[in-house]
């Protein structure tokens, strides 16, 4: 135990920080691993969208395979797994090679976020239980702030092998970290069957949240994979410098979490997403406009952390009252099921934006972001006017959820 929290649950927040900085930091490294494979910049972002595949098939298929296994032994093996990926990565002789990397560690993320969170409550009294998810959530928060410019810094100067083999490293320690301090005998839950799964997608309603997940995260990262090379060709920016603004964009982000769970608690789930959604496409927007100006842009950059995913609360919350009425059976698959939309919403923007830059220019990604967002919106206030037909009250009556 450290002031009062227990190292199972460090050792937790280690393995998420871990697994935050390898998801993203790829979106900093692009132009520097495009140009020593010798690959496009829109197939160096496929390395962004298989890694999201691999969590949205991950997460749902493997958490359901996977049930019975003792939940340490689980846990040990997804470290063991990620590590594995992230050394393949940084021995990688090539663009296949990294792919399969890519894949790998995804399908260890699904998994570790779907078993991580029961871990988390488990070594904690109960009454502490949403305060240990936070926790252990808090990991990526840290990794977007940290360990992505830090990461994309070490990739600059050392080669972007260096990031990956920094990775893995942490990957030890957090597998040696689970080995000695998760308890072995943890209560093991029913595991959710594949029919559950699908009982949940037979819900008109969930799906409709699953859509405005997967058409927000969609817009953002349209944009987002390459806003490294939109920082060096269009702004001018040096490599080193891109670093500064990743570090800049993370700050933001943490700040963002918590005023869009703040702002969700205030106005209900869903006046909290439209907010957010139009201010995420008018950011997105005035990006194409500020792309060309050092100090503009870094303001976008700053705005763009702030709403990019202040709305992840709001959503969460939204899909776990959404499954409390359509699927009371199957809450905490709905609420997995989310963050696989989440996570296909990032495969398919960021594969949508590989062949925006491909056929018609870097430059078009940001305002094709905002009309993707908007469909967002537009999906939250159709939902919000099916509540009002069917007399509910969506307001989230003081739920937190972390992101991703």
């Amino acid at each position: 135990m450290t002031r009062g929290i227990p190292l199972a649950l460090l050792a937790l927040t280690l393995g998420a920080f871990a697994i935050g900085t390898t998801e993203f930091v790829i979106v900093g490294l692009l132009p520097t691993i495009a140009a020593d494979l010798q690959v496009s910049l829109p197939s160096a972002g496929l390395l962004v969208s298989l890694y999201a595949l691999g969590v949205a098939i991950g997460a749902p298929v493997l958490t359901a395979l996977t049930g019975r296994v003792p939940r340490k032994t689980l846990l040990v093996a997804l470290m063991l797994v990620f590590t594995l990926g992230n050394l393949v990565a940084f021995l990688a002789p090539g663009y296949n090679a990294l792919i399969v990397a890519r894949i790998l560690t995804g399908l260890a993320h699904g998994v570790f976020f779907s078993i991580g969170s029961i871990i988390a409550t488990s070594v904690v009294p109960k009454e502490k239980a949403a305060s240990a998810i936070a926790i252990m959530f808090t990991g990526l928060t840290v990794a977007l702030v940290t360990g992505v410019p830090l990461g994309t810094f070490i990739g600059q100067h050392l080669g972007w092998r260096a990031t990956f083999l920094a990775v893995s490293g942490l990957g030890v320690v957090a597998l040696l970290g689970s080995l000695a301090f998760v308890p072995r005998n943890l209560a093991q839950s029913t595991p959710a069957t594949f029919r559950q799964q699908l009982g949940v997608l037979a819900q008109p309603r969930l799906l409709m949240v699953y859509a405005m997940t997967a058409l927000g995260y969609g817009g953002t990262f349209l944009s987002f994979t390459y806003l490294a090379p939109i920082l060096q060709e269009v702004t001018g920016f040096s490599t080193n410098a891109v670093s500064g603004v990743l570090l800049v964009y993370g700050i933001s982000v943490a700040f963002g979490n918590v005023w869009g769970g703040r702002l969700a608690d205030r106005l209900g789930p869903i006046p909290a997403l439209k907010r957010i959604f139009a201010l995420l496409a008018l950011v997105l927007l005035v990006l194409t406009f500020t792309a060309h100006n050092t100090w503009l842009v870094l303001l976008t950059v700053l705005a763009l952390g702030a709403v990019a995913f202040g709305n992840v609360p709001g959503l969460q919350v939204y899909v776990v009252k959404q499954a409390q009425r359509h699927a009371p059976q199957a809450t905490e698959v709905a609420s997995g099921l989310n963050i696989a939309a989440f996570n296909i919403g990032i495969a398919l923007g960021a594969s949508l934006g590989g062949l925006v830059v491909e056929h018609i220019g870097l430059m078009h990604t940001p305002w094709l972001g905002a009309l993707v967002v908007l469909g967002a919106f537009a999906l939250t206030a159709l939902s919000g006017r099916l509540d009002r037909r069917d007399g509910i009250d969506d307001r989230a009556e003081g739920i937190h959820v972390a992101a991703h």
